[in-house]
C-alpha cells in the first residue's frame, strides 16, 4: 500500500482528496511531522467505522504513542491528545461528559438563540455597510469570524475581551507550521486561559454552559476540573472554526457558480440546500484526528491493524462517487438526497451541528440580501488555504461588497 503524505501547506486539497479516494477505502498516510496513520476515505466505510466499538479514543492504545514515537512538541499534539473530555473517552464516560453539552445544544434550545444570532449578524452587516464604497474587504475577518466566535462565547460565558488572545492561540493550535519549540508553551497558555475562565465562572456563575458544567460537578455528576476545562476548550475551538469555514466556503462556492447563485437569490434553490451541499462538496473539516484500533479491523479488502491510528478524511469521502454518483465532484446546491456526514456519525457526532447550521442559515441569506452585488475581489485561483491539515480554511476571503441594498434608505 502506497503511503500518501498530507501536504502541511494544503496547496491542493482537492487533488490530495482524490488521491486518497483512489488509494481505496483505507489509505496509509503520513501526517506532518512524519507520523504514520491510516485514513478512511469512502462514505460507507466511514459510517461503519464511526460506530465500531473496536475503534476508541484512548491514545494509550496507539502503538506509536506507547513506543514513545510521538513527541510532545509535535504540531498536532493538541488534536491527537487534547486532554480528558468527551472527545477523548468512550462508553459510559463519554455519555456522562456529553450529556450536559448535548442538552444545551438540542435543536429546540439552539432555536432560542435565533434572535441573538440575527442581532449579531445585523450588527456585522451595518459595519460592513459603513466601509468606504469599493474598498475590498476580507469577509472572513470582518463577517465570518466575529459571528461564530461571539455566539459560542456567549453560550459558554467567555468574555469578549479574551477573543484576541483566543484567536492568537487557536491560530497556533491548528497550524502545522507552528514551530515545535513553541508548541508546549502554546498548549500551556491555552490551559491557563481556559482555567482562568472556569475559575472566574466558579466565582461568578451565569446563565451559560460553563457555569452549568461547574454546577453539575458540584451536584454529584463527578466532572473533574480537567474535564470542565478541556470541554470548554473543545467547544470553543470546534464551535467557531467549523462555522467560519462553512460561511466562507458557501460564499466561495456561490461566487464560482454564478448560475446557481442566481437561482439561490431568486428563491429557486433554498439556502438549506446550499449549506448542505457545501458541507459535502467543500467540507469545513478535511481530516479528523484520531481513533485507535483495539484489534485488527477489516475495511473493504484491507485491514486496519491493532494499535494503529485512524483519521477520517471528510474531504475525500464527501466526493465519493459510490455514495453520490458520477456528479460527486460537482457543486449542485439542488442535490437530493444529500446524506453527507460532514458533522460526523455515531456516538461522537458533533453536538454543535444544529447551531452551526442555524448560524450559517441566518448569516448567509442576510449577507446576500444586504449585498446582492457581492463578488470576489481576486480570482478564485488566487485564494489560498491556511496550513491546517484538519480544517479546510482560507487565509482570507477578499470581496467587493457592491452597493448595499436599501443603503440609501438607512
Amino acid at each position: 500500500m502506497t503511503r500518501i503524505a498530507l501536504d502541511p501547506f494544503v496547496r491542493d486539497l482537492d487533488g490530495e482528496s482524490a488521491a486518497l479516494r483512489a488509494a481505496g477505502p483505507l489509505a496509509e498516510v503520513e501526517l506532518p511531522g512524519g507520523v504514520h496513520v491510516y485514513a478512511v476515505t469512502r462514505h460507507a466505510e466511514a459510517r461503519a467505522l464511526l460506530t465500531d466499538s473496536r475503534l476508541v479514543k484512548d491514545i494509550n492504545v496507539w502503538n506509536a504513542w506507547r513506543r514513545g514515537e510521538i513527541p510532545m512538541d509535535w504540531p498536532l499534539i493538541g488534536l491527537a491528545n487534547p486532554g480528558r473530555s468527551m472527545l477523548t473517552v468512550d462508553g459510559a464516560d463519554h455519555r456522562r461528559l456529553r450529556t450536559l453539552v448535548a442538552q444545551a445544544l438540542t435543536v429546540k434550545r439552539v432555536e432560542r438563540l435565533r434572535a441573538g444570532i440575527e442581532a449579531l449578524t445585523n450588527a456585522s452587516l451595518e459595519k460592513l455597510a459603513a466601509l468606504p464604497a469599493g474598498q475590498p474587504v476580507d469577509l472572513k475577518a470582518e463577517f465570518a469570524y466575529p459571528l461564530p466566535m461571539n455566539v459560542i462565547s456567549e453560550l459558554m460565558g467567555v468574555d469578549a475581551a479574551d477573543h484576541p488572545r483566543l484567536k492568537e492561540l487557536f491560530e497556533k493550535f491548528f497550524s502545522t507550521q507552528t514551530p515545535p519549540e513553541e508548541v508546549p508553551q502554546m498548549m500551556a497558555d491555552l490551559g491557563t486561559l481556559f482555567t482562568k475562565i472556569v475559575d472566574d465562572k466558579r466565582a461568578n456563575p451565569g446563565d451559560d454552559l460553563t457555569s452549568a458544567l461547574i454546577a453539575a460537578s458540584e451536584n454529584g455528576d463527578h466532572l473533574t476540573d480537567e474535564e470542565i476545562v478541556n470541554t470548554l476548550q473543545l467547544i470553543i475551538a470546534a464551535g467557531h472554526e467549523t462555522t467560519i469555514s462553512l460561511i466562507v466556503n458557501v460564499v466561495e462556492a456561490l461566487q464560482t457558480h454564478p448560475e446557481q447563485r442566481k437561482k439561490v437569490l431568486n428563491g429557486e434553490i433554498g439556502w438549506d440546500g446550499v449549506i448542505e451541499e457545501t458541507l459535502r462538496w467543500n467540507t469545513p473539516t478535511s481530516h479528523v484526528l484520531i481513533r485507535f484500533a483495539t484489534e485488527d479491523i477489516e475495511v473493504g479488502d484491507r485491514v486496519l491493524p491493532k494499535g494503529e491510528g485512524l483519521i477520517v478524511s471528510f474531504g475525500a469521502l464527501g466526493r465519493d462517487e459510490e455514495q453520490y454518483g458520477p456528479t460527486a465532484g460537482e457543486f449542485d446546491a439542488a442535490r437530493t438526497p444529500n446524506r453527507h456526514i460532514a458533522f460526523g456519525h455515531g456516538p461522537h457526532v458533533c453536538p454543535g451541528a444544529a447551531l452551526s447550521r442555524l448560524e450559517a442559515g441566518i448569516a448567509l441569506p442576510a449577507l446576500y440580501e444586504r449585498f446582492p452585488e457581492l463578488d470576489l475581489a481576486v480570482p478564485a485561483s488566487e485564494l489560498r488555504n491556511k496550513p491546517i491539515v484538519t480544517q479546510n480554511d482560507l487565509h482570507e476571503l477578499p470581496v467587493k461588497l457592491g452597493c448595499p441594498f436599501g443603503g440609501a434608505k438607512k
